[in-house]
């Protein structure tokens, strides 16, 4: 299991989940942390062995978590504002595609091995805020800061919808079966339904929220202003259970991890990481929630302002690079390079 984290201060953070010789101890080791941009890191994407990060400089950087190195950059026109990595089922191990939305409203496409640009398309007027690829790899949204909502057909390589919101919203996301999305409104998280946008509930956490992730079974977890990582369960639309005071600060990101077991192949799927603007990140067994005051399982201090964090609870991270490029497995590539 691997973690990247951005900062303020320019640095990234990598750091592999090892675990201790005594059971359910883990440790964060740290795999490297240097100045890899020219200033402030906006975002990061992690799949496999691959790991990306965007910042003010208008470049996204890419490394190797396999050798724990930068192995090159992407530059753009204007400030990189999110990332995300498309792996289709067959290949979940690595990633296909890399999407990444900028401050011009533009939302690039790239082939994930080698990066190669295939196509950049205009879906809003000012910046993009958040992006999410749909578990098919067919379709993404996006929401921006012209308080718009937009779709693009990854397929045909051009956006398809298009609507005014009347509020901004800071991150839209898919659940991992795609049937439904959230969409962040400051405090509020609206669950949609992915056919028509329908909305089904819509979540009230009471402080704004910064960063949201979906996990198993129906569960999003969120986290933000109020330093809570809280559990929600979508089908009902109430708090399945949180870790109060999960941070001294205000949580900048989330990531859900699995715990392997190398004997039965089963994984763990409540392990939870968390990163706050202190510099601290922390992993979590949500099973201690309901405990008074629950501790993280693993810590380490960054001592930096950190922005964003991603990870990969994957158990290989060695990266057949030729042998994933078989265009009929990525509908998005195939299509834009059409």
């Amino acid at each position: 299991m691997s973690l990247v984290a951005g900062s303020y201060e320019r640095f990234i953070w990598g750091y592999r989940l090892k675990s201790r010789k005594h059971p359910n101890s883990l440790a964060l080791t740290p795999l490297f942390s240097f100045p890899s941009h020219l200033s402030t890191i906006k975002t990061v994407a992690v799949a496999g062995s691959a790991a990306v990060s965007g910042g003010n400089d208008d470049t996204i950087k890419i490394y190797d978590l396999s050798s724990s190195a930068e192995i090159g950059s992407l530059q753009h026109s204007s400030s990189i504002t999110s990332l995300s990595f498309f792996s289709p089922p067959s290949l979940s191990s690595f990633p296909r595609n890399l999407l990444a939305g900028d401050a011009e409203g533009l939302l690039s496409i790239y082939d994930a091995d080698p990066f190669v640009h295939l196509k950049s398309l205009k879906v809003h007027k000012k910046a993009v805020n958040s992006l999410s690829v749909h578990p098919s790899g067919k379709l993404a949204l996006t929401v921006g800061h012209d308080e718009c909502l937009a779709m693009v057909n990854l397929v045909r390589g051009r956006r398809s919808f298009y609507c005014k919101l009347g509020k901004e919203a800071s991150i839209v996301q898919f659940d991992e079966t795609g049937q439904n999305f959230f969409m962040v409104v400051d405090e509020k998280i609206g669950v949609h339904e992915s056919e028509d946008a329908k909305l089904i509930f819509e979540l009230d956490n009471k402080k704004r929220v910064l960063c949201a992730v979906p996990g198993r079974n129906g569960i999003l977890f969120t986290g933000g202003e109020d330093r809570n990582i809280t559990a929600w369960d979508t089908a009902s639309g109430k708090v399945a259970y949180s870790i109060e005071d999960a941070h001294a600060a205000r949580i900048k990101g989330i990531v859900v991890l699995s715990k392997s077991s190398a004997d039965s192949g089963e994984e763990d799927p409540y392990i939870v990481a968390s990163g706050s603007s202190d510099g601290v990140i922390r992993v979590w067994d949500t099973r201690m929630a309901n405990k008074e005051k629950p501790n993280p399982l693993a810590e380490a201090n960054t001592k930096s302002r950190l922005t964003c964090l991603a990870g990969s609870s994957l158990r290989s991270l060695k990266r057949p690079w030729l042998e994933m490029l078989n265009a009929d497995e990525n509908p998005g590539a195939a299509a834009v390079e059409s």
